[in-house]
């Protein structure tokens, strides 16, 4: 148990390092921004249909239909969950609505408007919310089976440092405080062991494996959704070339999938 709990927090810790990342200069370049973000959706899109969302129908049984009905229920149910988030969000302070728009401000906005720091602030919380069951699937994952679950950690902690400069880039920007950008791209991670802790509690109820299913289903739902809806039209909007994009979404199909099969 102290093994995956370990592991759950090396991966939320992941968008410390992104936080660090995003003070440098050559980093905050809309081409570096285009592309890390782009990578953090292929990342996240490949280990949802790859791994969490079959490795939630693997633990329903090999006969049990109903439950695969589940656990599909529970991917969409992930996907209502961020898109009901995302829609009680002002236009304002939504990231969807600001992330890679900042050029467009004008001189007196610059100056005035916090939209760039409540961007950065809102996506660690919304990367908070979905950090939270993931850091429970890493969690059970590795509690069940220690290789299994270090390959998910990889997995998640490679699309974490982009995160962690998703959400570390706009407060830095606004503050141009390295202190502040570090913090707040570290809190959307530690959502993660937070979720594990939650994931120790349930253990001594004897959560049912089907269970388990549901919540990797729900996971990977929450994750297809920030990948398709908010990080790539952010990337998209911060590119200075349409390949950017599409570089960075095919590194993170590749690097996943090597550490899938590493792992």
């Amino acid at each position: 148990m102290v093994y995956a709990l370990l592991i759950t927090l090396l991966a939320g810790l992941a968008t410390s390092i992104g936080g660090l990342l995003a003070t440098h200069k050559k980093v905050l370049d809309r081409p570096m921004l285009a592309t890390s973000l782009a990578f953090a959706a292929g990342a996240m899109l490949f280990v949802s249909f790859v791994e969490i969302l079959p490795l939630g129908l693997s633990m329903t049984g090999e006969s049990n239909k109903i439950m695969e009905w589940w656990v599909y229920g529970a991917f969409f149910a992930g996907i209502a969950m961020v898109l009901v988030i995302d829609r009680i969000l002002p236009k304002s302070l939504n990231p969807n609505e600001v992330e890679g728009g900042e050029d467009h401000l004008s001189i007196t906005d610059r100056k005035t408007n916090k939209k760039l720091l409540r961007s950065g602030v809102l996506v660690a919380l919304v990367l908070a919310l979905h950090n939270f069951p993931e850091g429970m699937s890493t969690f059970l994952a590795s509690y069940q089976d220690v290789s299994v679950g270090i390959t998910l950690a990889v997995a998640i902690a490679i699309h974490n440092i982009p995160e962690g400069i998703a959400v570390a880039a706009p407060v830095y920007a606004a503050t141009k405080s390295r202190k502040k950008a570090f913090w707040w791209a570290t809190i959307s991670g530690l959502a993660e062991p937070l979720g594990a802790v939650v994931a120790i509690v349930l253990l001594q109820f004897v959560v049912p494996m089907e269970f388990t299913g549901l919540l990797f289903g729900f996971v990977a739902g929450m994750m297809v959704f920030v990948a398709i809806d908010e990080l790539l039209p952010a990337a998209r909007r911060y590119q200075t070339d349409k390949h950017q994009v599409v570089y960075g979404l095919i590194a993170g199909f590749a690097v996943v999938a090597l550490s899938l099969l590493l792992l």
